[in-house]
């Protein structure tokens, strides 16, 4: 037993870095607690472990006395002698009072104690070694599940990662490695508790600081970001450096800055986008690839209402809104996306416009084109294909039939022409 106990306080000063003497002296106290009911109500009662040998042994403060009425806190002066030959009466003597069967009892109580202390030690640890790397990205091993909770072993400690900071998209495995953001170090019901997220936006951010060196350095800053965890971010940056181009520098060559952390996040969709103090300019860089028509910017409300043809609607809202309401996120600008009105055109002004079409034409009068669009010739090529018999057929036009076929004529050998001299120059 006393080998298997300095083992066990060896082992647990190595993996948690308690030191030796701080278990030895929790694992005492609770021996004296144990020694206790097994010797009795002893008079100054002590418990000691031996830190080589680990033997545990219990002493008292006895009284030499003539006449012992308290074996628990006399002895007489015969016994005390056999432990110091010149003892006198009223003098107080350490006297060891282990009992025959403590190593049993003492044991169990020690490891009960050894295992509170831990315990309290490693919290108290805990929030020493962690109250600094809140914000820092640590790698652990996931340990087991409490419901939708997470615990991961991150080595000394454990930490959890709740189902709120959980990305709904990923499963993990027992055994499994991952990487994790320090979200905050809390005084939970037990004692300090590292909290853990992989779906905080800032593990997204701390990603591209480790990964692109110009974010880590200062010359690229990131102004903003949205991120709808498991499906996409959006990620605004800004270079101090007009040299330095920050989407360039944040994709990296062939994309592979942004491949790395898309990896690491379970291939998440990542948008960089380049800020711009120019909330129009902004809002087109988060839109981007929808095309963009018009603006409709209403400062005091912070909203946007931006009109986009009716092909680049469903591009702009995106999957379910998601590009309109990370765009909102990202630029703190309410932006609502419409489609251009598309104007219907009556018959009446259709034919309004084939007249002045054919009015247009040298030779051709507004009363003859009138006539002419009433009659199903709505256009120059509608006109081209007529012969001067078809007009003939038409009462108010039968005198001037020929000469509207000529003006006709000439005015599409003009057409022609032009259209030849645009080609050669």
């Amino acid at each position: 037993m006393n080998a298997e106990f300095l083992a066990v306080i060896e082992f647990w000063e190595r993996e948690k870095g308690i030191r030796k003497e701080v278990l030895i002296a929790a694992v005492e106290e609770a021996l004296l607690s144990a020694a206790k009911k097994a010797v009795g109500p002893a008079r100054e009662l002590r418990c000691v472990i031996d830190p080589k040998s680990g033997d545990i042994k219990a002493f008292a403060k006895l009284v030499v006395s003539d006449k012992v009425i308290s074996k628990h806190d006399q002895i007489s002066q015969f016994d005390a002698r056999k432990l110091k030959p010149d003892a006198q009466m009223g003098e107080e003597l350490e006297v060891e009072v282990t009992p025959a069967d403590f190593g049993r009892i003492a044991s169990q109580n020690a490891k009960q104690a050894l295992m509170q202390h831990i315990r309290r030690a490693e919290k108290e640890l805990i929030y020493t070694e962690f109250k600094d790397r809140t914000g820092d990205i640590v790698s652990g091993t996931v340990r087991r599940f409490e419901r939708s909770d997470v615990t991961v072993d991150l080595g000394k400690f454990e930490a959890l990662l709740p189902n709120r900071e959980r990305v709904p998209t990923e499963e993990y495995q027992i055994g499994e490695r991952i990487r994790c953001y320090v979200r905050a170090v809390e005084n939970g019901p037990h004692g300090p508790e590292i909290i853990l997220s992989r779906a905080d936006p800032n593990f997204v951010i701390k990603l591209f600081q480790l990964e692109v060196s110009e974010i880590n350095d200062g010359t690229i800053e990131v102004k903003g970001i949205a991120r709808e965890p498991g499906f996409r971010t959006k990620l605004a940056v800004y270079s101090r450096d007009d040299k330095v181009d920050p989407v360039g520098a944040c994709v990296g060559l062939r994309g592979q800055r942004v491949k790395n952390i898309v990896r690491e996040l379970n291939n998440e969709k990542v948008d960089i986008i380049k800020w711009d103090p120019n909330i129009k300019n902004y809002i087109t860089n988060a839109l981007n690839p929808a095309k963009l028509k018009a603006f409709v910017v209403d400062e005091a409300n912070r909203r946007v209402k931006v009109i986009v043809s009716e092909d680049q609607l469903s591009l702009a809202i995106g999957k379910r809104g998601q590009n309109a309401r990370l765009s909102s996120k990202l630029t703190g600008w309410h932006v609502d996306i419409e489609a251009e009105p598309v104007v219907t055109m009556g018959f009446e002004q259709k034919v309004a416009q084939a007249v002045e079409a054919v009015a247009s034409i040298p030779g051709i009068s507004r009363e003859q084109a009138d006539i002419l669009v009433h009659h199903g010739l709505k256009s120059l090529e509608d006109l081209l294909q007529a012969e001067v018999n078809d007009l003939l057929e038409i009462p108010e036009l039968a005198e001037q039939a020929e000469s509207l076929i000529e003006a006709v004529k000439a005015e599409a050998a003009r057409r022609i022409h032009n259209v030849g001299e645009t080609s050669v120059a």
